[in-house]
């Protein structure tokens, strides 16, 4: 159990609270020294169906203000821990129910935007599947070359979230999940949450040609962001650990894990490259790259379930399938 997940949902087990209290505040005994662990202040939004819950120390409050007005601001930590004290709380039970029942993704009117082969086994994957095609060396170059690769991934309204369906391609023959940190950046290009992503891809479409990126990237579902909005008071540590599994058939076909510290770029460079020249009214999503890539001979198949747990975050779990015909 990755004891500082949520129950998946960001909802504190009794487990959760008793390990903040000991290892957290109190501390831990190392070579006979009492030694206390820093802790890192932070709050988390949940976009309901009715409105907006928020989590502070094992509290939850509602909040009734307008998505994209509430989150799109500097200093949004402070805040948030400033109206904290005008808010109504929210039973845990009742906060449990609203979770389960009625989450939603944590965006407004935001776009989602990645980033891509921002860690090296990434470009090793991305110059594996794109050998044939003779491709290769472009993401050896992207990778040691000063700009970034970003590219557009989804518009709003095609993000799923939390335990929703995420969609692989039907003309595609080798698709997989891409868990990855992401950022959220205000419209002045300030870094002010996170959430969980996955980046859903067609890594034989891609691999066929790389101007097929947006194909490969780009459709119904192919992104999914959640469970909330992890909002802290400091940038979010560089040894945090990203985690994903996937299960088929309730057998588990897929595990890795892997530290945001082995990013070759940091996210102050990413977001700064994105607003270079865009202007986004609302913020934006980043996702930031992977490094868990599934062996080369693994593929996606409906209803395969994906979950990715972030230190902090919690973890967001998706259904594989297909979009409507």
């Amino acid at each position: 159990m990755n004891r500082n997940d949520k129950n998946g949902d960001g909802v504190a087990s009794f487990f959760d609270f008793v390990y903040y209290l000991f290892y957290k505040v109190y501390g831990k005994i190392n070579e006979g020294c009492y030694i206390v662990m820093p802790i890192t202040k932070h709050l988390k939004l949940f976009k309901l169906t009715e409105g907006i819950l928020l989590q502070h120390q094992y509290v939850n409050y509602l909040l009734r203000h307008e998505w994209n007005n509430l989150v799109n601001r500097d200093g949004l930590y402070n805040y948030l821990e400033e109206i904290i004290p005008g808010l109504p709380i929210v039973a845990d039970a009742i906060a449990a129910a609203h979770i389960d029942e009625g989450l939603l993704p944590p965006i407004g009117q935001q776009e989602v935007w990645a980033a891509g082969v921002t860690y090296l086994r990434s470009r090793e994957a991305r110059m594996e599947e794109s050998a044939d095609s003779g491709a290769a060396d472009l993401y050896d170059k992207v990778y040691a070359a000063e700009r970034p690769e970003l590219f557009f991934k989804s518009m709003p309204y095609r993000v799923a979230g939390h335990k929703q369906e995420v969609y692989i391609r039907r003309d595609s023959a080798w698709n997989v999940p891409e868990p990855e940190l992401t950022l959220f950046i205000n419209s002045n290009g300030n870094i002010q949450a996170y959430t969980i992503g996955n980046d859903m891809s067609s890594r034989s479409i891609e691999g066929e040609n790389a101007l097929y990126l947006p194909q490969a990237k780009i459709f119904e579902r192919s992104a999914a962001i959640g469970p909330c909005l992890y909002v802290p008071s400091e940038p979010i540590a560089t040894d945090t650990a990203i985690r994903m599994s996937i299960h088929r058939n309730n057998a588990e076909v897929y595990k890795d894990e892997t530290s945001i510290s082995r990013m070759k770029r940091s996210f102050t460079e990413l977001a700064g490259y994105l607003y270079r020249e865009c202007d986004f009214p609302s913020g934006s999503f980043l996702m930031t790259g992977t490094c868990l890539v599934p062996q080369n001979d693994f593929t996606l198949r409906e209803n395969d379930i994906v979950s990715i747990s972030i230190d902090g975050i919690g973890t967001m779990v998706n259904i594989v399938s297909f979009k409507p015909l």
